[in-house]
């Protein structure tokens, strides 16, 4: 699960820089074509949480309708980005992301505004979770020796 843990949070890095750099170009806050993208650390061990957590709700949700699979993550993923994103804000004082500016937010934390985007995601992660699942002896091997 450790493997799997390491590849979530990278996987959530490179996620979060490419969506980053392609909707501030859509939405005009980059005004050139660099297309610069970002991330915060503390993202690594959230998108981490998709192994001890993520992969036992896909196990117990594979039979269930798509829809209510989707809808389930949007729920999970919701419920961690706030209980994360209200943790580190009384950690440090503030939390990494903002969306205060966004319709329907709460506490600035979590935003309606994303909820098709989490739902997508949430069904996305079972086939990454499928071929990890798969991949996982092998990667542990290659690292192991």
């Amino acid at each position: 699960m450790l493997v799997r843990f390491c590849i979530y949070g990278l996987l959530g890095w490179c996620f979060e820089v490419v969506w980053s750099a392609v909707t501030e170009k859509a939405w005009g806050k980059q005004h050139d074509w660099r297309l610069v993208g970002h991330t915060y650390l503390w993202m690594f061990p959230i998108y981490g949480l998709l192994a001890p957590l993520g992969e036992p709700i896909h196990n117990f949700l594979r039979t269930y309708f798509w829809l209510w699979r989707g809808l389930a993550y949007l729920t999970g993923i919701w419920i961690v980005e706030f209980v994360s994103g209200w943790t580190i804000k009384k950690l440090t004082g503030a939390c990494p992301w903002d969306y205060s500016n966004f319709p329907g937010n709460f506490h600035g934390i979590v935003t309606l505004e994303y909820a098709p985007v989490w739902f997508v995601f949430g069904l996305a992660f079972e086939r990454v979770h499928d071929a990890l699942v798969k991949l996982t002896p092998a990667l542990y091997h290659v690292l192991i020796h």
